[in-house]
């Protein structure tokens, strides 16, 4: 893409899972779009997963609009590779005007168009769909000692495979799926330390990713209505149990302490004063929306957070916020999930842009 300005109806930043399902109904109702990637390849977040991650349901139910995702010889629960592979045939099939490595560095409102700055050249639009997610942000808690600490720390997002960590003592922090996952990872290679804020909450063997979907929809149905909230999936429980959850937990190997209160130079220190030694920390302690690039809009509110009405931004009718958890559609940023939102988004759009269109 050249530096000039340029132009379409809507430009939707991010070319992940979220923004190929926007594309995919923005090109159902006719309208001019671009999607805006960061990445030098197809793939999303899915690109830079641990190697041991499957999805949490079989391939049927977790497709993105249009195309069934192809089952995975050998596999009831697809790998990330699969996941990625399926993402670039699904962008080629539908030809979504994918433009990449592009990175966006702020929208600004113009009056009646959107500026979209990048680094690579000027986009103005009627409006804009963020669909970066949340990868690119991940959150570290503030405990006392890390900066002294002599060993290696790590995020969720930094972890690969567990023979970098072989015969070393790692310590893995946090009560969630990539926790419990990693941890059971670890189990065989490294002497491992579970640390959780709280008990960890087990789902039901038989939950996968279509009930958590149909949970999290339930709830958004019930609120609507009125009716009380169920609380819909963390009702549920934190750590959905993935074959090998299950295996390390029912062997009894997969236990969780509680959390530390501070890191040592050598390791975690207990309340009751336990020491520990390890040689690795792996936060897995979840991430933050990556909105940076909306900021020119002055758009937050309370926590930082963007109000919506469903993906529409409360105070910007122009924009929508897509894929980023259930405050912009239930289980939105699921494979599963994607697909409504991204279908009310573009029909709000077609009707702001073109009324009587969608």
């Amino acid at each position: 893409m050249s530096s000039r300005s340029r132009s379409a109806d809507v430009v939707v930043i991010g070319g992940g899972q979220a923004g190929l399902a926007a594309g995919y109904h923005l090109r159902r109702l006719g309208l001019d779009f671009v999607i805006l990637d960061a990445q030098d390849r197809p793939g999303g977040a899915w690109r830079h997963m641990w190697d041991s991650l499957r999805l949490f349901s079989p391939a049927a139910h977790s497709s993105l609009p249009g195309r069934p995702m192809p089952a995975q010889p050998g596999e009831t629960y697809p790998d990330a590779p699969h996941v990625v592979r399926y993402l670039a045939e699904y962008e080629e099939r539908y030809g979504l005007p994918v433009h990449r490595p592009v990175r966006v560095h702020g929208v600004h409102d113009e009056g009646r168009l959107l500026r979209i700055a990048t680094d690579t050249g000027t986009w103005r639009a009627g409006a804009v769909v963020s669909a970066t997610g949340t990868w690119w942000r991940p959150f570290l808690p503030s405990v006392p000692g890390m900066g002294s600490f002599r060993g290696r720390q790590l995020h969720t997002t930094g972890y690969r495979h567990p023979g970098e960590f072989a015969r070393q003592r790692v310590v893995v922090v946090g009560g969630g799926n990539s926790a419990a996952q990693i941890a059971a990872d670890l189990l065989g290679h490294t002497q491992v330390t579970w640390a959780t804020k709280n008990p960890p909450r087990f789902l039901p063997d038989d939950v996968d990713g279509r009930v958590l979907f149909d949970t999290a929809t339930a709830r958004r149905r019930a609120l609507e209505r009125g009716d009380p909230d169920t609380g819909g999936v963390a009702a549920l429980g934190d750590v959905v149990v993935t074959p090998a959850v299950r295996e390390a937990r029912d062997s009894g190997l997969l236990k969780a302490e509680l959390m530390f209160i501070r890191l040592a130079p050598d390791g975690p220190v207990w309340a009751d004063g336990t020491t520990g030694r390890a040689d690795a920390v792996i936060w897995c302690t979840g991430f933050r929306p990556a909105l940076s690039h909306l900021s020119p809009l002055a758009l937050r509110g309370h926590r930082g957070q963007i109000p919506t009405e469903g993906t529409r931004a409360r105070d910007e009718p122009r924009l929508h916020l897509h894929g980023y958890g259930d405050w912009t559609g239930p289980a939105s940023a699921t494979l599963i999930g994607t697909g409504r939102p991204a279908r009310d988004a573009a029909a709000g759009l077609a009707d702001l842009l073109h009324p009587g269109t969608a």
